[in-house]
């Protein structure tokens, strides 16, 4: 049996990023996510969101209980630096293998994302992947029609500031009121 590690989102201007565990074998999966604050001023600027995605894996991985003789596939993003050490360290570099995840685990991470995204009521655009720059553009008009949306941006992205002005964007930041409790989520 393996156990894929993959993430969404990380790229993308809107939210925070998902973690999500999936067995191909049995379907199971697994999410949660990285806050967005993660990806704004200062945690962004300290990295925080590598030891975050770290243990959201080990719990993740807890919750939906590793099998003794069980591998680990992890995702090469880089997202995952501190995940990969941190798995190496418990588990055994044997057991762990950074690589390419598709198919199941990638689709399952990728839902996830978008209807994390739906719920803050962004409809993402269907060709998001293969259009990145338009996508971008995308969310960035979403978050422009309400200056309150931008408690939702990664605005740690340097990518964000050659559209915005830095203060703008940081005070919009600097107001959000934290992270909603979020529930373990299966499916």
């Amino acid at each position: 049996m393996t156990l894929q590690i993959d993430d969404a989102g990380v790229g993308d201007l809107l939210h925070g990023v998902v973690v999500g565990a999936y067995r191909p074998e049995t379907g199971e999966f697994s999410y949660d996510m990285i806050d967005v604050r993660y990806f704004q001023h200062p945690r962004f600027r300290r990295k925080a969101y590598l030891a975050r995605a770290s243990q959201i894996v080990i719990e993740i991985i807890d919750r939906i209980k590793l099998h003794d003789d069980e591998r680990i596939q992890i995702c090469t993003s880089f997202v995952f630096e501190r995940a990969v050490k941190d798995l190496e360290k418990k588990y055994g570099k044997e057991r762990v293998t950074v690589t390419k995840i598709s198919n199941g685990a990638q689709h399952s991470v990728e839902t996830a994302y978008l209807d994390e995204l739906r719920n803050l009521g962004y409809e993402p655009l269907a060709e998001r992947e293969e259009k990145r720059a338009r996508s971008f553009f995308h969310m960035l008009d979403w978050l422009k029609k309400d200056r309150r949306r931008f408690k939702h941006a990664k605005t740690g992205w340097a990518r964000l500031h050659r559209y915005m002005k830095t203060s703008k964007a940081r005070s919009f930041a600097a107001n959000y009121p934290g992270p909603r409790k979020r529930s373990a989520h299966g499916h």
